[in-house]
């Protein structure tokens, strides 16, 4: 099979190069390093540096592949706030340029990387594929609009097409950049480093963290699975893990005891958040593989900014 990873020198983007290259397809990443790292790519991975907007670039990069997997896109909530219009752009109009070499060129299957944000706070857990949505940043509006406009065009132009939306997922390799930093390697660091952990909120605002490698597995069969045009489907661990609880995890994992500060005059965002993932089961004979514990100790061993010296 012959593969375009758009957004392919990010954190997901390279591990499932990786995976796909090791089972002997032939891949092809497009990647405007806004925030990849081509270094992340192994070898035999075939890398172009270009925007996902560059119609005529993608028509090249398209001759011949049989899936894409769209996962090229600005990803910060806090920052989609203060830019909604880049968002928009990139998020939503990349989008659209995507689809629309897709269909110029004959793709067969386009699977978008969707993200759980669009569920908002829900009144009931776990969230399911049927739930309304409840954006409450720019970030989670362009990924419902995206979805629709992948739906859309490739039913138009007969195509096929499924969304995952994915929850926190984490492992080796995750950027740590010095705003807006993801949560587990943010708490990993500051707990490695024995300082006091900033939690936004009461701590118990809940989450579901899910391993890369079950993200790489479930983008992986969607490629592939039968039944599965114009879906959505969660992609999770099923676990509901409050931040408090995280935190412990990692003082655990790590042999440390967290200090923690609670920064309670600012949201700590959504509520709770945990995966429903009956559909997933059912559609991509999807279930995660890996405990939070078992993920931690991972990323741990594996990342070489969190190794531990003897």
């Amino acid at each position: 099979m012959r593969v375009l990873i758009t957004g392919g020198a990010g954190f997901i983007g390279a591990h499932l190069a990786s995976a796909l290259h090791g089972q002997g397809h032939h891949v092809r990443v497009l990647d405007d390093l806004s925030a990849g790292d081509p270094t992340g790519l192994i070898a035999g991975v075939n890398f172009t540096r270009g925007d996902v907007r560059d119609i005529p670039k993608l028509w090249t990069l398209l001759q011949g592949v049989d899936v894409v997997y769209h996962l090229a896109a600005r990803v910060s909530v806090p920052a989609s706030v203060l830019y909604p219009h880049e968002y928009n752009d990139v998020n939503v109009g990349g989008t659209v340029a995507l689809l629309e070499a897709c269909r110029d060129v004959g793709v067969r299957r386009v699977v978008l990387a969707s993200s759980a944000t669009v569920y908002g706070d829900q009144p009931e857990q776990p969230v399911g594929e049927t739930m309304l949505p409840r954006p409450a940043a720019p970030y989670a509006v362009s990924k419902v609009a995206a979805e629709l406009y992948l739906f859309n065009i490739g039913q138009l132009a007969g195509f096929e097409t499924v969304a995952l939306r994915i929850f926190n997922a984490y492992g080796p390799g995750q950027p740590l950049p010095p705003v807006h930093a993801p949560v587990i390697p943010q708490f990993v660091k500051q707990i490695m480093g024995r300082g006091s952990v900033v939690i936004f909120g009461n701590g118990g605002q809940t989450r579901d963290f899910v391993y890369i490698d079950d993200v790489v597995d479930a983008l992986a069969r969607a490629a592939e699975a039968p039944d599965v045009d114009r879906q959505i489907i969660n992609v999770g661990s099923g676990e509901e893990t409050s931040l408090d609880a995280l935190v412990a995890q990692i003082g655990a994992t790590v042999g440390e005891k967290p200090s923690v500060l609670y920064n309670r005059e600012t949201s700590g965002g959504i509520q709770r958040l945990v995966a429903g993932l009956a559909k997933a089961e059912r559609l991509l004979h999807y279930r995660a593989a890996t405990q939070l514990a078992d993920g931690l100790r991972k990323l741990i061993e594996l990342d070489p900014r969190f190794r531990q010296s003897d």
